[in-house]
């Protein structure tokens, strides 16, 4: 299965909750809770958004690496690549909790 196809199922699994929409972080495709971004698909790999110490425990555990713009690293966003795609639905789940925590 395709990156594409894979993030597909996640944009499937997330698209009833009542919350949640398609729209675009930094020009890629991805899901909105509230108006505020929380998983997209960037150059094949998804990217969520956690607290800053769980990603730091994922970078740590390396199932996930820091995601960069720039030069600039963002704490509270990691990648995770297609070979770790079993882990990108429950990632996801996460990152919409952690954002509808955040209202």
């Amino acid at each position: 299965m395709t990156p594409e196809d894979q993030f597909a199922e996640v944009v499937e699994r997330f698209a009833a909750e009542p919350d949640v929409e398609e729209g675009t972080g930094f020009h890629n495709p991805g899901l909105k809770a509230n108006g505020k971004i929380f998983a997209m698909l960037v150059r094949g790999v998804l990217v969520v958004k956690l607290s800053a110490a769980r990603c730091e425990e994922r970078v740590d555990a390396r199932t996930a690496t820091p995601f960069v713009i720039g030069r600039r690293t963002m704490r509270e966003w990691i990648e995770i690549d297609h070979a770790h795609a079993d882990a990108w639905l429950d990632l996801a789940a996460e990152a919409l909790a952690f954002a509808r925590a955040a209202r």
